[in-house]
């Protein structure tokens, strides 16, 4: 869900699925029902905090990774159906997501939920994308496209961390702490996985970026 720069019209991804949209169909525009959606799921993350660290309510506080993390796919799907792709919905759609799993993931770090040796390879990971998005931004290559399988690593992470929380908070332990490991593992894998495509498609953006310049040097 990210702008494409350059000759290319802009897209936002949905579903994993790129979406050509054109700047005179509202690709400017700000309030939309995704963007909303958005919005909201933004808003939620500090209640997250305050009903994890404040009300120490483990179990509500699975059910905000649930609910901000899986109406990321609501958004998506809506900015195709209503033609509402935004310019500001695929600047804030990753953004939402990162700032929710990195949330959860610390959150239960600090709580004692989320075992270590999946919190922290999550954490490095988001540190090692920052970092490939910076240098990005900084050589003015603009962003990545999200990649479906990194939308299927978050969905499934979504499931595996809150599966953690309930089973902390007694809900069904022995059935979602198993569950938890399988999917957290599972997802972990995938998300690196995903982050070496990345870096490919991060070379790639700088080199056509670099291109261009070698040649008026030239």
């Amino acid at each position: 869900m990210r702008p494409s720069f350059g000759a290319r019209p802009f897209g936002r991804r949905v579903g994993g699925y790129s979406r050509v949209v054109s700047d005179d169909h509202g690709s400017e525009r700000v309030f939309t029902v995704p963007n909303i959606i958005t919005f909201i799921r933004l808003l939620g993350v500090p209640v997250f905090w305050w009903v994890l660290l404040v009300e120490e309510n483990v179990g509500l506080a699975a059910v905000f990774i649930f609910v901000i993390g899986w109406t990321d796919w609501i958004d998506g799907y809506l900015a195709r159906r209503l033609n509402q792709e935004t310019k500001l919905g695929a600047a804030l759609d990753p953004i939402a997501d990162r700032l929710m799993i990195a949330s959860a993931v610390i959150g239960g770090l600090i709580a004692g939920v989320v075992p270590a040796a999946i919190g922290v390879l999550l954490i490095v990971r988001e540190v090692f994308m920052g970092i490939v998005t910076l240098v990005l931004m900084g050589k003015g290559a603009g962003t990545l496209e999200v990649r479906y399988l990194g939308k299927l690593a978050t969905f499934i992470l979504y499931g595996a961390i809150p599966a953690f929380y309930l089973a902390e908070a007694g809900f069904f332990t022995d059935l979602l702490k198993p569950l938890a490991w399988i999917g957290g593992v599972a997802g972990l894998a995938l998300y690196w996985w995903v982050a070496f495509q990345y870096v490919g498609d991060a070379r790639a953006k700088l080199a056509n970026v670099e291109s261009p310049a070698i040649a008026e040097e030239s």
